[in-house]
This record gives structure tokens, sequence and C-alpha cells, in this order.
């Protein structure tokens, strides 16, 4: 038996209070991480009231006008300026701290499709405020061959001040496999492995108008017996899936559609960091990147800054 009824969420099966997209706490068996994602148009807002959760404002298509009201009384603003699409390269975006009330609506009166990306945060919103621009956003190479993907941090640890949350975005294109070998990050080892609950939010995009469904893949599977679960679900533009531990990966992009997914991160260790382990079945396809040529499709848009060799994911 699957359990895509329990941890996949397909476009229009979870919204709340306004959004089209509401996983939070409420949802059984999910404790660390949050993610909202709404249209707006127009004067059109949304709001959170965070709570003990912080949040990062992700674009995801059109500019985004953010207003953050913090506990003391100050207020925040800025301007997201955004993107065509998640295909389109990086965006800016704004971290706003635990305790604030966000409200997020469509930059300049247009029209945007906005995520909001949370984390429980222990340290009760002690960080700042941030817009971290598009031009700031690391852009890292992973992988080699069909397993080439772009990943843009900004919102991983290296890059981001932050209480609890990670989110990073990864662009695969039509054909390749991201999330490979697969890995976990559902024990805490102290310098070895975090425990991460971890949301998949995707996006799909044809290489041509022959293809009228595109479509990706997603698999999660067991890593413990005492903790079972087994998921392979195919994905669509609003589709999530919720990685609560196991054994992670592939993303797969079909081959008439280039595939992207949002990721969102936390968990209830001291620290923060992403330390995963591979799947021992798999982890020998790392050795064999070292011989292939990274994908030349990438990057499907110029970034703003060069892409930088990193870890393959």
């Amino acid at each position: 038996m699957t359990d895509e009824n329990r941890w996949v969420l397909p476009r229009g099966t979870a919204g709340a209070d306004g959004w089209e997209l509401a996983v939070t706490a409420a949802h059984p068996g999910w404790q660390h991480t949050a993610l909202r994602v709404a249209d707006l148009t127009g004067t059109d807002s949304r709001t959170v009231e965070a709570g003990p959760w912080e949040h990062i404002v992700v674009p995801l298509s059109g500019g985004v006008h953010v207003t953050a009201h913090a506990p003391d009384g100050q207020v925040q603003e800025t301007e997201l300026d955004g993107r065509a699409d998640v295909f389109a390269g990086p965006t800016d975006v704004a971290y706003v701290p635990a305790g604030s009330r966000i409200t997020v609506r469509a930059g300049g009166g247009g029209a945007a499709r906005v995520a909001v990306a949370g984390a429980l945060a222990p340290g009760g919103g002690s960080r700042a405020f941030r817009r971290i621009p598009a031009a700031d956003v690391p852009v890292e190479r992973r992988g080699a061959g069909s397993a080439s993907r772009e990943v843009r941090n900004f919102g991983t640890p290296a890059v981001l001040e932050a209480e609890a949350i990670i989110a990073c975005e990864v662009i695969t294109p039509a054909g390749n496999w991201s999330s490979w070998p697969p890995h976990k990050h559902d024990a805490e080892r102290p310098g070895e492995e975090t425990a991460l609950e971890e949301i998949y939010y995707f996006e799909t995009r044809s290489v041509d108008d022959r293809c009228t469904d595109p479509v990706g893949y997603q698999r999660v599977h067991a890593s413990a017996a005492d903790r079972p679960i087994d998921v392979l679900a195919e994905v669509r533009t609003g589709d999530v899936v919720l990685v609560p531990y196991g054994w992670h990966g592939p993303s797969a992009a079909a081959p008439d559609a280039h595939l992207y997914y949002l990721n969102v991160m936390a968990g209830p260790g001291p620290e923060r960091a992403w330390l995963i382990c591979d799947d021992p079945a798999h982890a020998r396809v790392r050795e064999t990147w070292a011989d292939q040529p990274f994908d030349p499709r990438l990057p499907l848009a110029e970034p703003p800054t060069p892409p930088a060799a990193g870890k393959a994911r």
C-alpha cells in the first residue's frame, strides 16, 4: 500500500484562508515547516500571522510587495521585483522573523504568484528582517550528465542568517534526475546527519507546445522498518510532496518537460544544517560524474551571477 493520500497534495486539495496551498502544522504528522502559495491580482492580498514561525517570501512569478509588522510595532516594507516564472532565473526574496504579521500583494497592482515558506523558530524571532536581491543568490551546479541540475541557494545557512529554515530552488532539465542518489536527513548524528522534514513544491514547463501535460515524478521510500513510507507520485505545477523521513529521490523530469521544485526544510535539532546520508545502494553513482560533462542546457535562463561548482545533491 502506498502513502500518496497522506504525503502527496495535488494542486487545489490543500488550500485554506484564501491560500491555494496551505501546508502547516495542522497537517497530521507535520511539525516544523510550512508553505503557503497564492495567486494575487490588483489590490488582492494575503496575510500570515506568523506567531513562532519565521518565513521567506518567494515570488514564483511577477513582483510582490511585502509588509511585515513586528511585535514591537516596527513596520518593514519591501518590493520584490520577482521574475516572469520560476524557470527564468533566481528571484529576490524577503526573510521575515518570527512574531511578525506578514502581508503580501502583487507589486504595482499587477499579477503575481507567491510562495511563503516557513519554519518553527526556536529563537522566537531574534533575527532581523532582510531582503536578498536576486543578484546575491548563489547559483550552484550539482551533479553531471543526466543528473545535472541548477540550485539557487537563497535560504541556505551559508547565505541567510535564520533560526531554523533552510530553503532553495532546483531546476532539472527535461529527462534529468535530481535528488540523486537518494538521500535522507531523518536522524540527528552530530557532524554527519541532521533531522529535517522537507516540503517539495513543484512546477513543470513543456519543452515545446507539443507537450500538453508536462509532468515529473517524485520517489520517497523507507529508511527504517519502524518508519514506513512509500511514495511514487506524478507531479504537475502546484503539486506538493511532503517528506517527513526516509530516502527521497529521484525527482525526475519527464523527457518533454523541465522540472522546478522549491524545497523547505527544518527540524527539531540544535544545529541549522543540511547534512545528509546517501542511500548506500546508489551512492556509487557520484563516482561516475567526474567523467561526465555538465548538461549544457543549464542555466535555462542566464542567472545574475555565474554558477559555481558545489556538492551534488
